[in-house]
């Protein structure tokens, strides 16, 4: 898919600045700052300006095509989102999986706010009882 429609089906206008800014996301893989981003579109001669390139992330993000990783200071970095992924809960007993959308996001947040670090990877795996097991035992 190129990134045109990439954008059209996330429901995103469709400007050479967004364009730009998006090809820039796909060609790293660093999270990159909004400074960067700004610095590489000028490099190009686009012109566009530093708040666009702020209004551009925010809308990126909230349509969940990136990754936004606070760093401090009010400052953050920006990944583009490559894939969904979930995780899988297993019954100890029975072994019966369900899948879930990952809750790392919120436990992000928790773990940043407490420790100072900034999580870039994550592996998760989670076990437990499902109701059908816990019915049965009683």
């Amino acid at each position: 898919m190129d990134i045109e429609t990439y954008l059209k089906k996330s429901s995103i206008k469709v400007t050479k600045g967004r364009l730009n800014i998006l090809q820039i996301l796909l060609n790293s893989e660093d999270a990159l700052s909004v400074d960067y981003i700004y610095e590489q579109c000028r490099k190009k001669e686009l012109p566009i300006d530093l708040s666009t390139v702020y209004r551009t992330m925010d809308m990126f993000e909230n349509k969940k095509l990136v990754d936004k990783f606070d760093l401090g200071d009010g400052k953050y970095n920006y990944k583009l989102k490559k894939e969904i992924h979930k995780h899988t809960l297993e019954c100890c007993l029975c072994h019966k999986e369900v899948e879930i959308d990952c809750p790392m996001v919120q436990i992000e947040q928790i773990i940043k706010n407490k420790t100072g670090f900034t999580l870039m990877e994550h592996e998760l795996k989670i076990k437990g009882v499902c109701d059908e097991c816990k019915s049965n035992s009683k």
